[in-house]
This record gives structure tokens, sequence and C-alpha cells, in this order.
């Protein structure tokens, strides 16, 4: 398993009955997580020190309770900053599992020794985005939400990379592929970040058991002559390893390298133990 240990302004503190203990900078924030199916003893003190508490709905959803939280504010990671704010469906703006492939594939731009092109899609609010624009890539993020877009804008103000070369494009992911395929272009990188389910910005309909590998065979038309890296991250269980494993290595066979995939997790502080959170398959030269 890939653990994302690098953290300091961000820990699972604690997990039980279907939910994490987490403190994000110095707020407390329980929510609830599908892995988490043990119950065991609430022991860790901060479960009664919490900021806010998503409380899932039995018809579906559910809402924010909120104890002291602002509305806004921010961590670091490295030398990233992110603003974090409490939507809809228990997100805060940020997922920091990923930081383990941050961490991946910015060594890799950091050490390329030339120019990096960098495709990032499904970009949320740029995470990745904010990575790989810090490691000297020049990245286009793309993402159907201009809400989630606009967001990443911000975060990249906070992180000291408002004159990044970054291109933010508001599109359908699967569109903006094929536009680029008919002009020509490549990245030598190629970041996504696919949901289990979603809709474009015109109603098209994403389900990833049925999208992810046509899509993967369309993006992988657009890497360079001498690519860098390919990565697929999945936060549906059905997906394992072993399948983007498959998918990747099919479609990139032509370019060598070699391919991995493993679950990916964050530490909890409690039990020492790693909470699963999903799957990365990574393609590298």
């Amino acid at each position: 398993m890939w653990v994302a240990d690098g953290w300091k302004d961000y820990e699972v503190l604690d997990t039980s009955n279907g939910e994490k203990l987490e403190r994000w900078g110095k707020y407390i924030l329980v929510r609830p997580d599908p892995q988490v199916i043990w119950n065991t003893p609430h022991d860790h003190p901060d479960w009664k020190k919490k900021n806010g508490h998503y409380h899932r709905s039995s018809k579906g959803g559910g809402e924010w309770q909120f104890f002291n939280l602002p509305e806004q504010w921010s961590i670091d990671y490295r030398n990233l900053t992110f603003n974090l704010k409490p939507f809809s469906f228990k997100h805060t703006g940020l997922f920091p599992e990923q930081a383990v492939n941050w961490d991946w594939f910015g060594d890799k731009i950091r050490n390329a020794g030339r120019p990096v092109k960098v495709l990032n899609l499904f970009a949320y609010t740029g995470g990745a985005t904010l990575a790989a624009a810090e490691a000297g890539g020049a990245v286009t993020h793309v993402d159907a939400s201009k809400g989630m877009v606009t967001w990443a804008k911000e975060n990249a103000v906070s992180s000291g990379l408002k004159d990044a070369p970054i291109r933010w494009i508001v599109d359908d992911c699967k569109k903006f592929v094929e536009r680029e395929i008919r002009r020509g272009n490549h990245y030598d990188g190629i970041i996504m970040d696919p949901p289990s389910y979603g809709r474009g910005p015109k109603g098209e309909i994403w389900k990833i058991e049925e999208s992810i590998y046509p899509f993967i065979q369309l993006c992988a038309q657009l890497l360079s002559d001498d690519p860098l890296f390919f990565l697929v991250n999945s936060y549906t269980t059905g997906l394992a390893p072993a399948v983007l494993n498959y998918m990747i290595s099919v479609e990139l066979k032509k370019h060598g390298g070699h391919v991995e995939a493993e679950e990916i997790g964050l530490p909890v502080t409690s039990t020492g133990l790693i909470l699963p959170c999903g799957a990365s398959g990574r393609w590298e030269k």
C-alpha cells in the first residue's frame, strides 16, 4: 500500500462505526467513511471536541452539524496551501491521501531535466495541479465544474503559484481530450481522478465501470513521444488495483516502462494501522 504519511497539518486520529475522526489544522471533523466497518470504543478524547460532524441520512446524502467551525480555513502540505470549506456530501475540498501521488510525480517532474507538460483531468480543487506546477511542470487543469476550477485558482494564489504556467479549463473531460487529439497536442504526464458517477456540464453521463477503459485508451493517444508518467486514481471499490494495472499495461505497452498499482491510504494515529482510501495505478518510464 502507498501511504500518505508526510502530513503535518492533517491527521486521521481515530476510526469507528462508519466514521473517521480527523484533524484539519486546528479543527476536528467527524465524517462518514464506507471503509470503516469496525466498531471500536471511542476512547480518543477528540471525539468529544469536534468542530464539525457530517451526518449521513438513511435517505441518501446528509448534512453538516457545526460546532465553532469557520466557513473557511487553510492547511499546508510541504510548500502548498489549500483553502478548505465543508460543503455538500461530506467533502472539504481536499483528499489528503493523494499526497502520496503528489510526491511521486513531483519527484519525477523535478528530476526530468527537461520541460514537462502535464494534463490533470477531473482536477477538482487542484491538489495534483499545484503539486505538478510547484515541481516545475506546465499544467493543463480540466474540470467540468466552474466552482471547482475557481476554488483551484484560489489554492494556486494561496500557494504562491498565481503566475505558474497553469491553463485552467472548465469542460467535460472526455470532450476536451477528444479535441486535444484532433489538435495534435501531447503531454508528458497525465493524471486522472475520475468519479464513480458524474455528469458533464451538458448532462453527459459518466459511469466509471463503463467509461474508464475507453477513456484510458483516449488519453494514451495524448502522450508525447517521450512520456514521463501516467496516473489513474479510483475511489470505486469494485476497481481493484490489479484492474487498474491491467488496463494501463495494455494501453501503454508500446511506451515500454513499467506499471504498478496499489491501494492508497492514511495512517491512523490511535491504532498505528492504515485506513484504505481507494487505489492508484502508475505507469512510469
